[in-house]
């Protein structure tokens, strides 16, 4: 295994499982009584126990694959005079020899498993070949699955006449390296994915970042020559209304219509690069991959202008296609303006989740009213001293007409990767909702799904920050 460099074992199955603080407790405490059995049971001598703590100590104290085999191989040469091999699965069939505690001249460079290279203890001769077994809970993490959750052999010798509790001994010495050893692996193959994301985050910003900021140029000119095709087409409209005939007069309006067109795509399409460049930027920030969370921009924001609005004009086309109006009769916005402070880009990204699933759930209804069809509304409202005296906080939603989820607890819909039952018949990955879930505890608030009698309502509640509050607050 091109093995990269450590976790700490679980019990069993027992990380997933769900512990009260008491029962976690409680069961520590009888793994702990556990343990304690089995060691009187081993009977090892003082030796052998001051061999397994040298081993623990030595392997966090020292650094490096290299020296870690050192010390695995030492051990046993230095307390109970045993030479050994240390061998590496490469890949499902292939051991490579990493370490020997004599000259590796005349050995072989790999083994395949066979009789001796196998699944289980096997004394061979004067020689006792122990498999090296990873800590099954994180062997989904290796480089490839692990043959019987084997990542190595370790070959001591001479060893034909040692009592039979010595080789359990060694057995138990050899799984806690093997264990050591998967963390290890675990850490350099971590440090392998940082490096690599850093890498990532560096050619992002240059060859992603970067290049779609000449779009804004590329925009630009564009409206330009859009404005002086506007300016041209009024002059041919003068000239063709001054030559009179009906042909004239048709192509001129023609170019009139094309003009206004070719105007109405450039502004949809505008307004669909600004929303993704904004995304972009947003998601990609550099900060982001650094410090491994999202990380806040925070500004004051017209709610409704730079957050819905947008979100609401991007998805309008797709609104129409699926028959869904914009009703905000149904529980919608209040006419006041609203700045609010926050992540901008993140917050219009959590409306785009919210309208996005509007668009795949809604269904047809009849309102009170008697009118019949798919409707969607959003809102919010201010909530005084809502995070204490002097604090206010806003609840910002998205209502859609439907049927209500079946759910034991409002926030499952929130969870990574939950699909409720009944939106099998449409395409997702269950990770909007969880994505709307971190971003808005990020800005401190809290996420939540209710049916009401308009219906499907996702909502969040929002500290009501403004400019003046941060400025009091510093």
């Amino acid at each position: 295994m091109n093995i990269p460099e450590d976790p700490m074992p679980t019990c069993g199955t027992t990380g997933h499982l769900i512990f009260t603080d008491a029962e976690r407790l409680e069961y520590v405490a009888s793994r702990i009584e556990e343990k304690l059995d089995d060691y009187e049971s081993y009977d090892f001598s003082m030796r052998q126990v001051r061999a397994l703590n040298i081993l623990f100590e030595l392997a966090q104290e020292l650094r490096g694959r290299d020296m870690f085999y050192a010390v695995c191989m030492v051990i046993p040469r230095v307390l109970f005079k045993l030479e050994s091999n240390i061998y590496i699965l490469e890949d499902e069939e292939t051991f490579a020899l990493a370490g020997s505690s004599t000259d590796k001249k005349g050995m072989e460079s790999t083994r395949i498993w066979d009789h001796e290279f196998s699944d289980r203890l096997v004394v061979s001769g004067d020689r006792l070949f122990i498999p090296l077994r990873c800590n099954p809970e994180y062997s989904d993490l290796l480089p490839f699955k692990p043959p019987h959750d084997i990542i190595g052999c370790i070959e001591m010798y001479p060893c034909d006449h040692l009592p039979g509790h010595v080789q359990l001994f060694l057995e138990k010495y050899v799984n806690r390296i093997g264990y050591q050893l998967h963390h290890r692996i675990i850490r350099a193959r971590n440090r392998e994915h940082i490096q690599f994301i850093k890498s990532l985050v560096q050619d992002i910003g240059h060859n992603v970042i970067v290049p779609n900021m000449y779009f804004k140029l590329y925009f630009n000119r564009l409206k330009r020559q859009i404005e002086e095709l506007h300016i041209t087409t009024e002059k041919v409209l003068t000239l063709m209304a001054g030559c009179g005939q009906d042909e004239c007069i048709q192509a001129g309006n023609q170019l009139a219509q094309t003009a206004v067109s070719i105007e109405a795509q450039y502004q949809e399409i505008y307004s669909h690069y600004e929303t993704t460049s904004m995304f972009l930027e947003t998601l990609l920030r550099r900060r982001h991959f650094e410090e491994g969370r999202y990380v806040l921009e925070k500004h004051e924001v017209n709610l409704r202008v730079g957050v819905v609005e947008p979100q609401l004009e991007r998805y309008h086309q797709r609104f129409e296609e699926r028959g869904i109006e914009l009703n905000l009769a149904l529980g919608g916005a209040p006419d006041q303006m609203i700045r609010l402070v926050m992540d901008r880009g993140l917050i219009s990204q959590v409306y785009a989740n919210f309208f996005s699933n509007a668009i795949k759930y809604t269904e047809e209804v009849t309102l009170t009213d008697g009118r019949t069809g798919k409707f969607v509304s959003y809102g919010w409202q201010i909530f005084k001293d809502y995070y204490g005296v002097g604090h206010p906080g806003i609840k910002l939603w998205v209502t859609s007409t439907g049927s209500p989820l079946d759910l034991k607890d409002p926030l499952n819909v929130f969870k990574p990767g939950f699909r409720a039952d009944n939106v099998a018949c449409e395409s997702g990955t269950g990770r909007g909702l969880y994505f709307v879930r971190q971003v808005v505890e990020l800005h401190n608030g809290q996420v939540g799904y209710c049916h009401t009698d308009n219906g499907n309502e996702f909502y969040f509640i929002l500290p009501f920050e403004q400019e003046g509050d941060l400025l009091e607050n510093r």
